[in-house]
């Protein structure tokens, strides 16, 4: 059985206790992914703790530091799935220091409110978190 790879992600929220906003990060690559949009995160290296990699990411990819909230688990209790091979895990975060920078990874960031969740081109995994995201908040 081949265990699949985890990759981390962020939803950054206005409020950890009442979100109102989120924000979502343009990509710049690879060609097939590029332009779409997604919840910013990356990889997890090998010993390292998810959560510890996810404000590592952040700090990479958007010049940010943050304060963890709860996990966004996936319905059924599982890791929200990307691929075969590839797993991921969501958390809230809310930024404690900086202003969201896109880097090499993003082009621009979007700050989206529940009813325009919808007007940009989620990437796909990304899209299926959406229903979830405002949802007993």
């Amino acid at each position: 059985m081949v265990v699949p790879k985890l990759v981390v992600g962020a939803l950054i929220v206005d409020s950890l206790e009442k979100p109102s906003i989120v924000l979502a990060a343009r990509r710049t690559g690879p060609p097939v992914l590029a332009g779409r949009w997604e919840f910013p995160g990356g990889k997890v290296e090998t010993g390292e703790l998810a959560k510890h990699a996810l404000v590592r990411e952040l700090r990479e990819e958007l010049s940010i530091e943050v304060k963890m909230g709860q996990e966004l688990v996936a319905p059924g209790g599982g890791h929200w799935s990307i691929s075969d091979q590839v797993v991921m895990r969501l958390w809230f975060v809310v930024i404690e220091q900086g202003v969201p920078k896109p880097e090499d990874s993003h082009d621009a960031v979007a700050w989206l409110d529940a009813d325009s969740l919808g007007s940009v081109d989620w990437l796909d995994a990304d899209r299926s978190v959406l229903p979830f995201v405002f949802a007993n908040r």
